[in-house]
């Protein structure tokens, strides 16, 4: 399923006990292309979701859209489903998943720019006083002699955040597929209104 982080809130269980829980926008995906092993070398299923302006869309992508009889959407996917999909059908969340599944939600972090140490790889400060001047900075670099050059997959300053993560083992708490929502107890990664994809979860207890 895709959707769209809408922001985190908590809900109650029976006993009174606060869940933080994040709330996902799951807009109807719609089934634009089948993909076979016969013509594709393999099985896929495209979805597209999010309403979008058609003047905005590529060529290419308005072609698919007119083959397949749908209007144009924002996002295009790919997923290997368990089960077959009618082209132009529409998915709700509720056909996807109910309260007690576990999932496994995916989406772009949010980006911290240019980062240190510290910050970065949660590594220790140096010393504080007595005039080390050398409080957040890296450390060593390694041997003197042998390597003679720094180490491939040393931890360094730079980008931090901004790339593709997943976060495992996420309870559904709500589903509700007239408005199109999904309720995951914790968070998930991503900014308000970041794109996600929620796959049934492949180490589920």
């Amino acid at each position: 399923m895709l959707g769209k982080k809408a922001g985190m809130t908590q809900l109650f269980d029976e006993n009174g006990i606060a869940i933080p829980a994040t709330v996902i926008e799951c807009g109807p995906m719609v089934v634009i292309q089948n993909k076979t092993e016969e013509t594709d070398g393999y099985k896929a299923v495209r979805v597209a979701v999010g309403d979008i302006r058609e003047k905005l869309v590529n060529k290419p992508d308005k072609g698919q859209f007119a083959k397949a009889g749908v209007p144009a959407k924002r996002y295009i996917r790919e997923f290997a489903p368990d089960s077959d999909f009618s082209m132009s059908q529409e998915i709700k969340v509720s056909d996807m998943f109910e309260v007690g599944d576990h999932v496994d939600v995916s989406g772009v972090s949010k980006g911290k720019g240019y980062a240190g140490n510290i910050k970065r790889h949660g590594q220790k400060g140096g010393p504080g006083g007595h005039g080390s001047m050398y409080h957040r900075r890296v450390g060593s670099m390694g041997a003197n002699t042998t390597p003679a050059r720094v180490r491939k997959g040393k931890k360094m300053p730079g980008h931090m955040g901004a790339v593709n993560c997943t976060v495992q083992n996420l309870n559904v708490v709500l589903v509700d597929g007239e408005r199109g929502i999904l309720v995951l107890r914790g968070a998930v990664p991503g900014p308000k209104g970041g794109l996600i994809s929620i796959q049934t979860s492949v180490k589920a207890n």
